[in-house]
């Protein structure tokens, strides 16, 4: 399978999940674990927008830096991943492949998909029953997003694609009483 190219000055949804459907992160320490290294590794060729980070998957929004060298941007993100499988296999004696496969990535074309994908994220652990309500969630970018302490995400370009930090949390509370909805739908019947 042909995987897209990571170009500069572009966005992209980056997901992955654990090899068959194995969790990824199995205690606090590896979500810190894992942003340390994403500070190390992704943060130097890219700007992050949103980020989730569950038991068995992630998702990261970003924007690849203005870097001519296309191979500097890929042994970023191979080394990022192998730091973090080797690690994880070495703590919990484990061998093989932690990912599934290569990480995904979908390149983001407009802003209106650019703006449904800040909320998807942002809203995962809702998706998948982790949490009621986003400020119950750590492992995401939700908190720092609302947070004036300073952050490595891209807060402040966020905001300003909703108008402001109000519009933000309107839309996302939008987006989950839509959720909400359906859920209980299901529920019933």
């Amino acid at each position: 399978m042909k995987y897209e190219v990571l170009e500069s000055n572009n966005y992209y949804h980056i997901f992955n999940q654990g090899n068959n459907g194995e969790n990824i992160f199995c205690e606090d320490i590896n979500y810190s674990y894992f942003l340390v290294l994403t500070k190390k590794y992704i943060h130097p060729i890219a700007s992050i927008l949103s980020y989730c980070l569950l038991k068995n998957h992630f998702h990261f929004l970003i924007q690849i830096k203005d870097i001519d060298d296309q191979k500097l941007i890929s042994k970023s993100f191979s080394n990022f991943f192998n730091a973090y499988s080797k690690s994880i296999n070495k703590k919990y004696n484990r061998t093989g492949s932690l990912f599934r496969d290569r990480f995904k990535r979908i390149k983001v074309e407009n802003e209106e998909y650019l703006k449904k994908l800040i909320i998807y994220i942002n809203l995962n652990p809702i998706y998948h029953q982790f949490v009621t309500e986003l400020n119950q969630y750590k492992h995401s970018s939700y908190l720092a997003l609302l947070s004036e302490k300073s952050t490595l995400l891209k807060r402040e370009e966020v905001l300003l694609l909703f108008g402001d930090l109000e519009n933000f949390e309107y839309h996302l509370a939008h987006k989950k009483l839509e959720f909400d909805e359906k859920l209980k739908e299901l529920i019933l019947e």
